[in-house]
């Protein structure tokens, strides 16, 4: 029994440190998504214009993922990467409009079809929207296409991860709590004040 209580010490004190700055970034994005301000962005855009895009026949046809999988190498011959929020298709003018981002950038791509040329606008948001960006993707939102860049991806793997850590951290603290007597009379005082408070606001939210 003790050997498994040093393992899940050492476990909750590792995990955690491991976790610590991703935590502390959703923390301190929900701040600006609470307050709807974030300093440091932007409203200066560059604009730019290339010609002669080599663009696959038959990609306004596609949809979904298969038109963004398609997309991918017009962009790249373009010099612009990121994750691809969405795809609006013009048809009466042959055009396509990509809004694509990274966090701390914004880019808009107005590709013309029969041109073969590319309109891309390009905005730096900053630092602090880039918390922003990383707390809400890769989301709920548009999942035909979600998680198209590579990155964002991989941060899906790490916020899952943080989420799983999170709950074993609060599990595993409940139960070192419980295995140190001297703490239980405290502990139980504040696990009550916790769950009276977090009831509470439900209740009042819900009514």
């Amino acid at each position: 029994m003790k050997r498994f209580y040093l393992v899940i010490r050492d476990l909750h004190l590792y995990f955690g440190l491991f976790i610590s700055p991703f935590v502390l970034l959703f923390a301190v994005s929900v701040f600006f998504f609470v307050h709807s301000w974030i300093p440091g962005i932007s409203n200066q855009t560059v604009v730019r214009t290339v010609t002669g895009v080599a663009i696959p026949d038959g990609i306004e046809k596609l949809s979904g993922r298969p038109q963004v999988d398609a997309l991918r190498g017009v962009l790249a011959s373009i010099s612009v990467v990121g994750e691809v929020n969405f795809i609006r298709r013009i048809a009466r003018d042959h055009r396509l409009v990509i809004p694509i981002a990274v966090p701390g950038r914004e880019t808009t791509v107005d590709l013309n079809l029969e041109a073969r040329s590319a309109t891309v606008s390009q905005r730096n948001t900053g630092a602090w929207d880039a918390l922003v960006y990383l707390h809400k993707m890769p989301g709920p939102h548009n999942v035909a296409v979600r998680g198209n860049w590579l990155y964002i991806n991989f941060w899906k793997w790490l916020a899952d991860a943080t989420v799983y850590l999170t709950l074993f951290i609060s599990i595993s603290g409940v139960y070192l709590w419980t295995a140190l007597r001297a703490e239980r009379r405290i502990g139980l005082a504040l696990l009550a004040l916790g769950a009276v408070s977090f009831f509470g606001i439900v209740y009042v939210l819900s009514h």
